[in-house]
């Protein structure tokens, strides 16, 4: 028997549908980056579109909601999964960049040192800042 009222918004085995709404709301920033790349005929692939969407959406509200972190925090482990075709796509056209190494490699070296201070960036940001007055030696017990 189903429940009603509070429960309702829980699955059977007790836990709650916080990770379904978050990934529904990143699919949904997804397709409305399709649809805007699509109907304005921008030369950006549809996913970085829907993360700058979704990028604005979470500066204009300042703060991220508990759903998309829920969801954020699940897929976390499946990097290197969800970059995997991408990476294999690459051997299907490596005649192409035949004459272009120096460039291949500068476009790595910039774009994996303009990630690592974004993501310091962010942290910096997000991420609550320790007490600077708690002495280094001492732990919480």
């Amino acid at each position: 028997m189903g429940t009603v009222g509070p429960q309702a918004d829980h699955f059977p085995d007790g836990g709650d549908m916080t990770l379904l709404r978050g990934f529904l709301w990143l699919l949904g920033f997804q397709l409305l980056g399709q649809l805007v790349v699509e109907a304005l005929a921008l030369p950006v692939s549809h996913a970085m579109a829907g993360l700058l969407l979704l990028l604005a959406w979470l500066l204009v509200n300042r703060g991220l909601s508990e759903s998309v972190a829920t969801a954020s925090q699940a897929l976390i482990p499946l990097l290197a999964m969800l970059i995997m075709p991408g990476v294999v796509g690459v051997f299907f056209v490596i005649d192409e960049f035949a004459g272009h190494w120096t460039a291949v490699v500068a476009a790595l070296v910039v774009g994996t040192f303009l990630s690592v201070l974004t993501t310091l960036w962010l942290m910096r940001r997000f991420m609550p800042r320790e007490d600077k007055g708690r002495d280094a030696g001492s732990r919480p017990a």
